[in-house]
């Protein structure tokens, strides 16, 4: 008998629902939860760990990109984001936090996948998030008007919709969903 493929929980949701937040506390309480560590060539913003991502130049990515580097990539508000295949060590699950047409990719890849949608309690409450991050007005803006558009194009792909109104709630919520893909 083989060994038991890793389940592979996607974190999706617009700019400013907390993915960051939510994931970073899973991985922290579950050591069986591996987060693939996402590359961009966006700036890092002020106040974000280096460890977010890891900020590399255009033409660093696309070098990647041609070498097949990536098991999914996408182009958002003029950055480059790629997640790269994943490597995750033995008996460990894989998290991916990435956007809805990465989510799409791996979806197609991995039929599979835990698509699991997080979502702000209003659109009041995002843009407040955002502000909160740094983001400047106009990237504020965009990031609103894209949200929209981004959960009509989730609910295809979706297996579970959280609304993040408190982080340890949204926490406890995810960590039952992976309970339960695990069987226990």
């Amino acid at each position: 008998m083989g060994a038991q493929q890793p389940n592979i929980f996607v974190i999706v949701g617009p700019g400013g629902v907390g993915k960051g937040t939510v994931v970073g506390r899973l991985v922290a309480r579950d050591p069986q939860l591996w987060l693939s560590r996402s590359w961009t060539t966006r700036d890092q913003r002020p106040g974000e760990s280096a460890e977010a991502y890891k900020f590399v130049s255009r033409y660093a990515f696309l070098d990647h990109l041609a070498n097949g580097g990536f098991v999914e990539h996408a182009e958002f508000l003029g950055n480059l984001y790629g997640t790269p295949n994943p490597t995750a060590p033995s008996g460990c699950d894989v998290v991916l936090e990435i956007d809805v047409q990465g989510a799409a990719q791996i979806v197609a890849k991995f039929p599979e996948a835990c698509v699991i949608f997080i979502d702000a309690p209003s659109a009041q409450e995002m843009e407040r998030r955002l502000v909160g991050r740094g983001d400047p007005a106009p990237r504020v803006r965009e990031r609103l008007a894209h949200a929209s558009h981004e959960a009509d194009a989730a609910r295809p792909l979706v297996s579970h919709w959280v609304v993040n109104h408190t982080v340890d709630d949204t926490v406890a919520e995810i960590e039952a969903i992976i309970r339960g893909r695990r069987g226990l």
